[in-house]
């Protein structure tokens, strides 16, 4: 943790009964803390001693079924545990940032290495390491947002498509930190929109330009890369309301030049993240 400049790295964080894992934030000033204070008791924890070992994808329940005697099919998505995993005294969400099911796993820095090979051991070589390259890749297959490019501060949740986000509760009655701002783009419409992108040329990047079919500009990408499951470059960024229906057409500009472009739909790939049957 950074206090010159106020950069926020934090491992866990409990908030009365419920638990956020591995947030990072940047610019923070702390505000969303002052404002919970004022709302419930608030115990907040540092440690750097226990690293977070993600497993992802259709094999990691059923590997990380004979490492624990917890039941993992009752840990639907978005649930945590505190339980033994290989011996070792694990905090487990079923989480990810891939789209994927899978698990996110803070588990003590003495216990890491042997939980990594009791996982490679269990699946025989079907679970392989990978890098935050993979990662990003998938969560943008995912249509996952990437704070600091598909998000900030000024951004609001309606803007970015993630009004699911704010409760029935809140969307009816307001009181909350931005409402007079964000209900009125709930009744009214935003002026931008964050939306998905076929590419026909080289993917496109971070601060691409976006321009409709007569060349004037329209928005700004955010995020892009090549899709290995869609064998295609991908995008997403934002677009003035009125150019982000799927089907609309548009030029995405990569280093000067105009390449072909469509609005799409996301995710790009279904997602599956898992709900006991």
């Amino acid at each position: 943790m950074r206090y010159d400049n106020l950069y926020v790295h934090i491992y866990y964080m409990w908030v009365s009964s419920f638990a956020l894992e591995t947030i990072q934030v940047t610019d923070l000033h702390f505000s969303f803390l002052y404002h919970l204070s004022h709302q419930m008791s608030l115990l907040m924890a540092f440690t750097e001693d226990a690293p977070n070992f993600v497993v992802q994808g259709p094999l990691a329940a059923p590997v990380l079924q004979q490492l624990t005697k917890e039941d993992l099919s009752k840990l639907y998505f978005g649930e945590f545990r505190m339980l033994d995993i290989n011996g070792a005294h694990c905090f487990l969400t079923r989480t990810g940032y891939t789209g994927e099911d899978g698990f996110e796993i803070s588990v003590p820095s003495e216990n890491a290495v042997d939980l990594a090979k009791a996982v490679l051991e269990k699946s025989e070589g079907k679970i392989r390491l990978t890098g935050l390259g993979a990662r990003d890749s998938l969560r943008l297959e995912a249509g996952l947002c990437l704070y600091g490019n598909d998000m900030e501060q000024h951004v609001t949740p309606v803007e970015a498509g993630l009004s699911w986000a704010i409760g029935k509760r809140r969307k009816a009655g307001g009181g909350f930190l931005g409402a007079e701002v964000i209900l009125k783009q709930l009744e009214e419409g935003p002026k931008v929109r964050r939306v998905g992108f076929f590419s026909s040329g080289p993917p496109p990047r971070s601060h691409s330009e976006i321009q409709n079919e007569k060349g004037t500009n329209i928005g700004e990408i955010t995020s892009g890369g090549f899709s290995p499951c869609l064998k295609k470059n991908i995008a997403m960024g934002y677009v003035k309301s009125g150019s982000h229906k799927a089907g609309t057409k548009v030029k995405l500009i990569v280093r000067g030049k105009a390449y072909d472009g469509a609005v799409t739909k996301m995710p790009f790939v279904p997602t599956k993240y898992y709900k006991p049957s």
